[in-house]
């Protein structure tokens, strides 16, 4: 039996409480974590409180992230020992995820965590660093380089946006930061942000082209904030889209693409095939400065998991919410 956040549904109304459950057999394939740390995520969020439909089946443990050591291992490529990290893969959503003390989990899904990251920074990082890391390698695999001109990130001060930030800012990248909220001005410009941008600046109906302004973009928005965005993008810019935290619409026209042979890059960490995943950790160890990350990272213990959840929704969280498992692991 192990402590984990439970979301049931017996009827029509959705429960969800720290309880004691039983774990699944661990089946062919499978490898049994200790969970070290898990996260709190939008997604999680969603599934908490039940405020989107993430989770398809009932009962069901969120998190779609955690780092630990495999206690078991019917996977050829895990041992005993083994330092671990998960993200995605309909974890939280199909299959009992990370916000427990242990885990049952396919190691198909799994990465060994480089050197260089421990087992809290990799969920300092979680899934959303991973996907900024993902928007990065987009961008660079479209030519978008520092010489090239300035990149904006929308949603800045989220968990995404905080990483994004510093990551482009230590590669040498000019970073626009996009937030609604000017008091963390201070905060964006210590993560690597040269400038930043209203939010209004980029709201509203969009034009089929406004005035040349950025040479790439990590958007996690959506909506008429991406068609804006997309309108202002130098010529042969390159948008990485990754999110949808403020509408899954994109009201926009093929004015940018046709006419400035803009690229609208799709950016997906749930399905992301394992070797772009490995890559993604391995440039995280070499290229994310763990003092920023620190920065921008709170700590939730699990049994207020459910109360901060709300929190994500009225958009009054920044950076990234660690939650602290079994910390003595590691």
């Amino acid at each position: 039996m192990v402590q984990a956040i439970l979301i049931e549904k017996p009827e029509d109304t959705q429960t969800v409480a720290l309880k004691e459950i039983e774990l699944p057999p661990l089946a062919e394939g499978d490898v049994a974590v200790d969970v070290a740390y898990s996260t709190l995520n939008y997604k999680d969020a969603l599934a908490i409180t039940g405020a989107g439909p993430v989770v398809r089946s009932f009962p069901m443990v969120p998190g779609i992230d955690c780092s630990g050591i495999v206690t078991e291992s019917n996977h050829p490529d895990f041992a005993k020992g083994d330092r671990v990290v998960l993200n995605g893969w309909g974890v939280g959503e199909k299959h009992w995820g990370g916000l427990a003390e242990r885990a049952h989990l396919k190691g198909d899904w799994l990465v060994k965590l480089p050197e260089g990251i421990s087992l809290r920074q990799a969920m300092a990082i979680g899934t959303a660093g991973y996907t900024a890391m993902l928007c990065v390698m987009a961008l660079e695999a479209h030519g978008v380089t520092p010489e090239r001109g300035e990149v904006v990130v929308t949603g800045a001060t989220g968990g995404v946006g905080s990483v994004a930030t510093a990551l482009l800012g230590k590669l040498g990248y000019t970073v626009a930061a996009v937030t609604g909220r000017p008091e963390e001005e201070a905060y964006l410009k210590s993560l690597g942000a040269s400038s930043i941008v209203a939010r209004e600046e980029v709201s509203g109906k969009a034009r089929p082209l406004n005035k040349e302004r950025w040479a790439g973009a990590v958007d996690v928005v959506g909506g008429e904030v991406l068609a804006n965005v997309l309108s202002m993008m130098a010529y042969r810019g390159t948008v990485a889209a990754c999110g949808l935290a403020g509408s899954m619409s994109l009201p926009t026209s093929v004015a940018p693409f046709i006419l400035r042979n803009v690229t609208l890059a799709g950016v997906d960490s749930v399905m992301c095939p394992l070797e772009d995943r490995i890559e993604a950790w391995n440039r995280l160890a070499a290229d994310l400065d763990m003092d920023k990350l620190a920065a921008m990272e709170m700590e939730v213990a699990l049994e207020d998991v459910i109360a901060t959840a709300p929190k994500f929704l009225e958009g009054k969280v920044r950076g990234r919410i660690v939650v602290p498992v079994a910390p003595e692991l590691g």
